[in-house]
């Protein structure tokens, strides 16, 4: 099982930079740049590409609807030249909270999106001329929707790869049906190891019914926070206004798939109350809504034989990569908090 971990996007590149690299000594495998709506991540990424020799790195995600595909291709590119191929092109749809709130981009039809977003980037990274015609992506532009006058190119440069690997943020049946068939890696949220078949099992099924065999097996991210120790159970506390934040927060009544996903984790009455405080102002009453035993799930917090049991979990629900939010209150604290679960991992 591989560890990766997702940088601070609000924060200084170079504190990052300086924090990744006692991380990749520590044993670390990937780091994840978030792009919400802080600085972007591409320039992260490039900036850690240039500090860091080995660990791998990953857009964690790239909003689907913020580039076009071609574009997405290309920055893909770039970051794996520059990386000297250890980039993983993270995609994802994010929420009309942000595409729409930030971006003043319609949300709509994610997975049509995405799959054919992904049949363009590898279209460009063979350096094939691209001439795609789908349904929402049209390249060359037809003629009756612009000037006439594009022509059918293809990437000049001759990427490190021509595979990329691609990994897809997905939560609902039919996003994680498309990131089992089309992508290298699969990233849910909140993921909860003993329910995940009962959730995602049959999307997983269906998807890899339809996988292209030269993709290999499906890598399966999970997010877990990580505090190892005797006396780190209040830190599940900490834990609480993010699930909040997700469930109460992020999306209108109706429309938050985060509330869905604590729903179908059986915490439906809990989710209806945390979003109604939250969508009323009260974030810190939210918090104290959600319940401790679905903190302590979808998280690695507790006792070295315990966080090693839940690791084991996590690895029999088909997790590969332990994508972890190190809960230390410093750089050095949570360098030892990965050489920690390394050894636990190992």
């Amino acid at each position: 099982m591989r560890i990766g971990l997702g940088i601070n996007y609000a924060g200084g590149f170079a504190e990052a930079a300086a924090e990744v690299a006692d991380l990749e000594r520590a044993g670390l495998d990937v780091v994840f740049v978030p792009e919400a709506y802080s600085y972007d991540a591409v320039s992260a990424l490039g900036f850690l590409a240039a500090k860091t020799s080995t660990i791998g790195l990953a857009s964690g995600i790239l909003q689907i609807y913020t580039r076009t595909p071609s574009l997405t291709a290309m920055t893909a590119a770039g970051l794996d030249f520059v990386s000297d191929g250890r980039f993983t092109l993270g995609l994802g749809a994010s929420g009309p909270h942000v595409i729409e709130g930030f971006h003043g981009v319609p949300y709509d039809a994610p997975i049509g999106r995405t799959r054919e977003i992904v049949e363009i980037c590898r279209t460009v990274w063979r350096r094939e001329k691209l001439e795609y015609q789908g349904r929402y992506y049209q390249i060359p532009l037809p003629a009756e929707q612009g000037t006439g006058l594009g022509k059918p190119l293809k990437l000049i440069n001759h990427p490190v790869r021509e595979n990329i690997p691609i990994l897809i943020a997905a939560l609902g049946p039919k996003n994680v049906e498309l990131a089992a068939e089309v992508a290298q890696g699969w990233q849910p949220i909140f993921f909860y190891p003993e329910k995940a078949s009962d959730i995602w099992g049959d999307a997983l099924a269906e998807g890899k019914s339809k996988r292209d065999p030269a993709l290999g097996e499906l890598d399966v991210y999970a997010g877990p926070a990580l505090a190892i120790g005797d006396d780190v159970e209040p830190l599940l506390q900490f834990v609480k206004p993010h699930l909040a934040l997700y469930i109460g927060g992020m999306g209108a009544r109706g429309k938050n798939f985060y509330h869905t996903l604590a729903t179908r984790y059986g915490y439906g009455a809990e989710a209806d109350r945390i979003q109604e405080l939250y969508l009323a102002g009260k974030k810190d009453e939210a918090a104290t809504v959600v319940p401790d035993d679905l903190a302590r799930a979808v998280s690695l917090i507790g006792p070295a034989g315990f966080v090693k049991e839940r690791v084991a979990a996590f690895a029999e629900a088909g997790v590969t990569v332990l994508n972890v939010l190190p809960m230390g209150a410093d750089a050095g604290a949570r360098v030892r908090l990965i050489e920690q679960l390394r050894g636990l991992v190992d």
